[in-house]
């Protein structure tokens, strides 16, 4: 039986701005999103049957048709009406609800995974469309790399990747819920948006220092007032020596962009007190290579 085993990377926001709230309930966002190394692995084997099932490395996670991976290929098969019977084995090592994309990540592989086995040849194109049906983050997710993400999220502009750097994340034990900091997001009270242009510069020219002085995400002061302790994880990013420190998407995670391993690993082993989920990672390009 054939089998494929797809990469499935986090992503981290470098900016994130909400412009408004959409008639279809939706909010309209403008975000800069970049993929890094810290990944699942999605592997897909062919079953004897028609059914799809899920198996997956961290217990607490849904292997029914909650799942996104399940839903992926449950609509590929769909709207290709196919009976074809698969199991997914997702290798977990994103952290869960952690503003990090792991499920939509996961559902992304899913879809670019079986577009390979089952021999579909669609484009990363069509399979953003496909994706973008099942949540607003999986066509970033398709393309991977570095991107200008608008409307809800689905729609994708590549930009270049940021300079090379180390990348800090810590994960509060405690998450915190999307609904929730979304409903109390006050648009008209916004301080401070992104300022895209200057984003698009740093990482035309990999100006590491204009970059992060422009790492802003609108959502950081309501999820510091839903949870403190994603406060205090920032200021000890800045305390022990983080150069660009934001929360990526809703939370809870925090990441700090560093360059210099031996700073890296201070910011890393003084976080390690404060958390108990820490990670070292590098950036990811669109083709999946670290970014030297």
């Amino acid at each position: 039986m054939k089998r494929i085993s797809i990469k499935a990377p986090a992503k981290i926001n470098l900016t994130l701005d909400v412009k408004y709230k959409r008639d279809d309930g939706y909010h309209e966002v403008e975000m800069v999103m970049t993929t890094v190394d810290l990944a699942d692995w999605v592997h897909i084997k062919e079953r004897d049957d028609d059914r799809i099932t899920i198996d997956t490395s961290a217990g607490f996670i849904p292997t029914d048709q909650r799942n996104l991976a399940y839903q992926a290929a449950e609509l590929l098969r769909k709207k290709y009406n196919l009976k074809n019977g698969i199991h997914i084995d997702i290798e977990k090592n994103i952290p869960v609800a952690a503003g990090l994309a792991g499920g939509s990540s996961d559902a992304a592989a899913t879809l670019k995974g079986l577009n390979q086995l089952w021999g579909l040849h669609l484009s990363l194109d069509e399979l953003a469309r496909i994706g973008a049906e099942l949540g607003s983050d999986i066509p970033f997710c398709i393309y991977g790399g570095t991107a200008l993400a608008t409307g809800r999220g689905e729609i994708i502009q590549p930009l270049p990747s940021p300079p090379s750097c180390w990348v800090v994340m810590a994960k509060p034990r405690k998450g915190v819920s999307t609904a929730d900091v979304y409903g109390k997001l006050r648009v008209e009270e916004i301080e401070r948006r992104p300022d895209l242009s200057a984003v698009e510069k740093a990482l035309q020219e990999k100006n590491f220092d204009l970059l992060c002085k422009n790492l802003v995400n609108v959502l950081e002061p309501v999820t510091f007032s839903i949870s403190p302790e994603v406060k205090r994880i920032k200021e000890q990013m800045i305390r022990f020596g983080g150069q660009g420190v934001l929360m990526s998407g809703s939370g809870p995670t925090v990441y700090a962009l560093i360059r210099g391993d031996g700073k890296a690993a201070r910011v890393y082993n003084g976080l390690r007190g404060f958390c108990s989920e820490v990670y070292v990672v590098r950036l990811l390009g669109k083709n999946g290579e670290i970014v030297a």
